[in-house]
């Protein structure tokens, strides 16, 4: 199991999908699985930027990665966990006992607000971005501290070029690692 870090707009969801078509593995997005429980409250909150009460995500991902644990499936864990809370609770309830580590991918801010403009979804607003990318840069400081105290491995990626080459340069850490 990989987790998969970066920004909104850095295309970790992309990536993680490319990732679990090709080689049959399960896709746990965060985002996903939150648009899915057709919440209006929890809808309006993503919309502005803000993140979903942690106690409810960490239930949500532990139930998600322990099923995918139980069914012997490998899994891309896509934009979790989002904070210093998450990461501790992930580490402390055995989420991470099956983790082989993550991947951040970095894509400079000017990058990222182009992508975001032209992907045009109704929680992409200017104000949720800007609120999205301060939370994910104060954060991943925090999850990096947590998970390379469990001895979780994080490799940063370059996210910037062509989809193939981003998806090769993923490839590499996962040979690496023996995933592929």
């Amino acid at each position: 199991m990989i987790a998969l870090f970066g920004p909104a707009g850095s295309g970790k969801t992309l990536q993680g999908n490319i990732l679990a078509e090709k080689y049959g593995w399960k896709w746990l997005s965060v985002g996903q699985l939150l648009r899915d429980q057709n919440n209006p409250a929890m809808n309006e909150l993503m919309k502005k930027g803000d993140l979903v009460d942690d106690n409810f995500v960490v239930n949500m991902m532990h139930d998600a990665i322990k099923a995918a644990e139980y069914a012997e499936l490998e899994a891309i864990i896509d934009g979790y966990p989002r904070d210093e809370f998450q990461a501790r609770w992930m580490v402390e309830h055995g989420d991470t006992e099956s983790l082989d580590g993550a991947i951040i991918l970095n894509v400079p801010r000017e990058e990222l607000w182009k992508r975001l403009e032209e992907r045009g979804r109704a929680d992409d607003k200017i104000g949720a971005i800007e609120k999205r990318w301060q939370i994910f840069e104060d954060m991943i400081k925090m999850i990096r501290e947590v998970f390379g105290k469990a001895g979780i491995k994080l490799v940063e990626v370059d996210g910037v070029g062509s989809v193939e080459e981003i998806t090769e340069r993923i490839e590499t850490v996962l040979k690496d690692w023996g995933k592929i």
